[in-house]
């Protein structure tokens, strides 16, 4: 067992399962649907299915990070158990739960001055997040210590690459990110968007393409164009989905054509509320290890 507790919020968006056998520890989020709050706690609260069906039906939805309080809250247990803390948060592109994190460290560690507690921004969202921490937990489990995990998760995080695409524009028009008159010709024009986090960890629109055939296509080909070793990539790959599953599985199928040395199938896991709220149902998401992001 490791002297320390590796950490990371909900937004991760791995099943509760996974995180246990990983001895993964997280902290929800929180999102609000029609002004009843929930907590992001990996579908428990309201299954995934109701969620997006009531996005789907005019649900109003917003979302809260986890704040210094929280925090503080969820790190003493530990602290007082003589462990120290590796604590990934979700995108500081994307969110300001890093800065809530890093106010709670600095408020335990004048309390707790012989424990370490650290925090680093992962500049990834989802899934991608989620295989950020599996990796981290091999290598956990492998014996790196903590100060060595946390200069490899620093020297390593932009090599791991984040690809999305949605098929329904409706939320972003809801969300403000495209006008009406866009998201009509979008949607008569059946445009796809593909985006991807820079190395920043903003999420990034970088191709319209038509028709969902065709952006099913062009996400692999980025796969093939990224990921370490090419077309031998012998890492994990993860796929997260908005209640399109029939689309990540299409993806997935051609991932595991064109990359016959993949470390076991595919993990299909869902977006998460939180994430979901600003996406909406029809996003599918592509995570793998490559070059470094630019």
């Amino acid at each position: 067992m490791s002297n320390y507790i590796l950490s990371c919020c909900s937004t991760a968006d791995l099943s509760e399962q996974h995180f246990s056998q990983r001895d993964i520890h997280y902290i929800c989020f929180h999102f609000y649907l029609n002004g009843k709050p929930y907590a992001d706690d990996l579908g428990k609260s309201i299954s995934f299915d109701d969620f997006y069906q009531a996005m789907v039906d005019g649900a109003d939805t917003k979302t809260s990070q986890v704040n210094e309080d929280e925090f503080v809250a969820y790190f003493t247990p530990f602290l007082e158990q003589g462990k120290d803390i590796l604590h990934v948060c979700l995108s500081s592109g994307i969110s300001g739960v890093y800065n809530s994190a890093t106010l709670a460290q600095q408020q335990l560690q004048e309390k707790y001055p012989e424990r370490k507690i650290l925090i680093i921004d992962s500049l990834g969202a989802s899934s991608g997040y989620g295989l950020f921490m599996d990796t981290l937990a091999d290598k956990r489990d492998n014996g790196m210590a903590l100060t060595d995990l946390y200069q490899w998760a620093l020297d390593n995080r932009l090599r791991l690459h984040h690809w999305f695409f949605s098929t329904d524009l409706t939320f972003y028009v809801r969300g403000g990110r495209i006008s009406k008159t866009s998201g009509f010709f979008g949607t008569l024009l059946q445009i796809c968007p593909l985006l991807n986090m820079d190395a920043e960890g903003h999420l990034i629109p970088r191709e319209k393409i038509r028709t969902k055939k065709r952006v099913i296509a062009r996400i692999v080909e980025q796969m093939e164009a990224h990921a370490e070793g090419g077309l031998d990539y012998n890492g994990k790959c993860y796929i997260s989905q908005s209640a399109c599953l029939a689309d990540a599985q299409a993806v997935a199928a051609l991932v595991e054509e064109r990359f016959p040395h993949l470390n076991g199938k595919v993990l299909i896991n869902s977006v998460g509320t939180t994430i979901g709220s600003h996406t909406g149902p029809g996003t599918v998401a592509l995570f793998f290890w490559g070059d470094e992001r630019q």
